[in-house]
């Protein structure tokens, strides 16, 4: 049981005087409001039995009450039973929802559900939208993304021994994944295999094609252990094994050999969700901190706040979030005006710098609670379990970094 969530949580919303627009200034208060009366105080059920079926139960009537509050996928445009948020205002909304493990699954817009949908949105065909992407929306199917092999660097994703071989009106596909998430109880895969395997441009040899989940061939062969913890249902990390794998060529999403290409209009904006949210959890963090450090008695009338080192933590702290905060919606705002494809550079230093600054904020959470912070009477051990892989997956720290050099070294004739 959750031992530091008080009935209220003394968080606030503040939206940022810069990037705050009218619809936001609205929603933000609304959005809090619903999570604290409905969202958090699910939390202690969801860390304490099965997830999976926690998902099918009460996370699925938490979505009905956000459908009729009128709040369900924010990310999306309107034609399709959205908010129609431009990417900066959702941006803000990621953050907040982020506050919650539950806050993005609630409203429908959690990874890797939030990519694809804007992915099926844009290159799907009409048919293809009809029968995955509109039940998607609705939220009565989830869906997952099987790109990365565990033969092969995640880095390098130009590796890649999957094949779709086109026979007839159909692709038969062979491969091994793992890491493709949320495919425990997911209706459909959005799977990354080389159509072209020996095209002379790398990045042109592979495509993205929907496989349902219950074709035959298509092998759940295990959630993987993360830190300790399987998992299962959305929050999961499958090993996958498609075994002569056999879909319409029309499950082609896009063109033949646009797969990487597709992968980057994915990735850009899907940063942005990840960085807000990292944020929120960031905020959450420092105020289970701060919380704690304020009734923690070291003594008689000594506190634990008292401590000048918990004062740098928490100070070192809110300088992190609210530069970060800044940062990403500055990104957030330029790929509204200018595409994703304008902003390559700030898009990797936004996702190395908040995985980092996300990673010393539980960090810091965690020693000022002592032992109560490993343990899973707080929320902080879950993240710090879940939320390591934020400085790899979705490019590691290291590309990001190198991404960023070349393009600084570049002004000054260096070539990397």
């Amino acid at each position: 049981m959750l031992r530091n969530l008080p009935k209220k949580t003394m968080l606030t919303i503040s939206p940022d005087p810069v990037f705050a627009t009218d619809q936001t200034r609205t929603l933000l208060p609304r959005l809090w409001a619903f999570m604290e009366a409905e969202v958090l105080p699910l939390e202690a059920a969801m860390l304490a039995g099965d997830f999976k079926h926690f998902e099918q139960t009460q996370v699925a009537a938490l979505r009905q009450k956000v459908k009729a509050a009128g709040l369900w996928a924010p990310h999306l445009p309107a034609s399709l039973g959205g908010l129609g948020l431009s990417l900066c205002e959702f941006g803000q909304v990621s953050e907040l929802l982020g506050r919650s493990p539950l806050g993005h699954l609630a409203f429908n817009c959690q990874a890797p559900d939030i990519g694809n949908m804007e992915l099926l949105e844009k290159y799907a065909s009409p048919a293809l939208r009809a029968r995955y992407l509109h039940p998607l929306v609705e939220g009565h199917i989830r869906s997952c993304f099987s790109m990365t092999e565990p033969e092969f660097a995640g880095s390098n994703p130009v590796q890649m021994a999957t094949t779709a071989q086109r026979v007839g009106e159909n692709y038969v596909i062979n491969g091994h994944k793992w890491f493709t998430s949320s495919a425990d109880g997911a209706a459909f895969a959005v799977v990354m295999a080389q159509t072209d395997p020996d095209h002379p441009q790398p990045h042109a040899r592979a495509s993205m094609i929907i496989v349902p989940t219950d074709t035959p061939g298509f092998e759940l062969v295990r959630n993987i252990p993360i830190m300790g913890e399987a998992g299962s249902g959305h929050l999961s990390h499958a090993e996958v094994r498609y075994h002569q794998c056999t879909v319409p060529a029309e499950n082609l999403v896009g063109q033949p050999g646009e797969g990487f290409k597709l992968a980057q209009e994915r990735l850009g904006p899907g940063r942005i969700h990840h960085c807000m949210r990292w944020i929120g959890i960031a905020e959450r963090a420092l105020h289970l901190a701060c919380a704690y450090a304020g009734r923690r008695e070291l003594g008689p009338g000594k506190l634990l706040a008292h401590q000048q080192a918990v004062q740098h933590w928490i100070a070192e702290s809110r300088a992190g979030i609210n530069a970060a905060r800044t940062l990403v919606l500055h990104t957030a705002h330029g790929i509204d005006q200018r595409g994703s494809h304008a902003l390559r550079t700030e898009i990797s230093v936004i996702k190395f710098l908040v995985a980092n600054m996300l990673q010393q904020v539980l960090d810091r959470a965690i020693q000022i609670h002592g032992a109560l912070g490993v343990t899973d009477d707080t929320l902080l051990s879950f993240w710090f379990r879940h939320e390591r892989a934020a400085r790899i997956y979705d490019g590691p720290d290291e590309v990001h970094k190198y991404v960023v050099a070349r393009e600084e070294l570049k002004k000054y004739g260096v070539k990397l």
